[in-house]
């Protein structure tokens, strides 16, 4: 019932360049071949299914920043480089510092591209006539700051024959921060079809994860969703998908009502629902907005607070 929280990346100047890996899989492929060869590998191969065995592995989300440090003489240059198919952005500051200074003053907020690379701040000694010693932090957001979100009427994101919405606008279960505060969960069976709400493009997409639960610390952050942009700079998101519940592509462009993925129950959750929140980035700040949304019967108005609040048409 949460919405996967940002990531961060840290690095020490001991190791000049590196990042937080992105889990690419959640399972390993073993099998083997004509010759009795055993093999292993992350990607299903070219064999027949009753000889190829499935082995499940922990995984962690993927990172949706790297941060990248490379020698420039006496200096530093502190690249952020981009994993998704949509634009974020990120603060770099020191961790730690002794006798560096930073070209912008740390912190620095930079926007980054789609799957782009972005010089966040170049890094050299305050005082020449001695060393120095520094290490960083970034903070990455998905988003663009500048985005200007405009008032639309969303399509109901799931394919069902009736509606009931668990948690609503401020649920006091888990929709009480800022990126929450208007998401609302629908009740949906597993496997039920998730459509997009709205065109867009897929920026962002974790499809590995298969349990749930009530340990914030455990499954916090451990849900399955997408997340897709809009041209407004807009984001839509959808999460707690079943596992390899995931049917679109990071960068495919969507139009509204084409079928997504499927509703499941991973991570942060008390049972089977969809998660769906309008969200957009307020400069290093993500926010939930209210929204409009049109079903079957005309327009729909969600009604706000509550574990267990209502979906009811205009009126009544």
């Amino acid at each position: 019932m949460r919405a996967p929280a940002s990531l961060a990346l840290a690095l020490a100047l001991a190791t000049l360049a590196g990042a937080v890996p992105v889990a690419d899989a959640a399972k390993v492929y073993r099998w083997t071949d004509r010759n009795g060869v055993t093999h292993y590998g992350d990607r299903a191969p070219d064999a027949p299914l009753s000889q190829v065995k499935v082995i499940p592995v922990p995984v962690e989300p993927g990172a949706i920043a790297r941060l990248r440090v490379e020698a420039d003489g006496h200096r530093y240059l502190a690249w952020a480089d981009n994993s998704l198919a949509g634009p974020i952005e990120v603060m770099l500051r020191f961790g730690r510092n002794n006798n560096m200074a930073g070209d912008p003053d740390l912190p620095a907020r930079a926007t980054v591209g789609a799957r782009g690379s972005t010089l966040v701040a170049v890094l050299s000694t305050a005082d020449p006539s001695r060393g120095g010693d520094f290490e960083l932090r970034m903070d990455s957001l998905p988003g663009d700051p500048s985005a200007r979100p405009r008032e639309v009427e969303y399509l109901l994101p799931l394919r069902q024959a009736s509606l009931r919405i668990d948690q609503g606008y401020g649920g006091s279960f888990s929709h009480t921060d800022p990126q929450n505060r208007y998401a609302v969960d629908f009740a949906a069976q597993i496997g039920t079809p998730v459509l997009a709400a709205r065109e867009g493009t897929v920026m962002q997409v974790e499809s590995d994860f298969e349990k749930a639960g009530l340990n914030l610390e455990k499954y916090g952050g451990r849900a399955n969703f997408i997340r897709i942009l809009h041209d407004d700079g807009s984001m839509t998101l959808y999460a707690h998908l079943k596992a390899d519940g995931v049917l679109a592509r990071v960068g495919q462009r969507v139009r509204a009502g084409q079928q997504i993925g499927l509703s499941g129950n991973t991570g942060f959750t008390t049972g089977p629902h969809l998660h769906f929140a309008v969200q957009v980035n307020r400069g290093m700040r993500l926010e939930s907005l209210p929204f409009q949304m049109s079903g079957p019967g005309g327009p729909l108005r969600i009604s706000d607070g509550g574990n267990a609040a209502r979906m009811v048409r205009p009126g009544r």
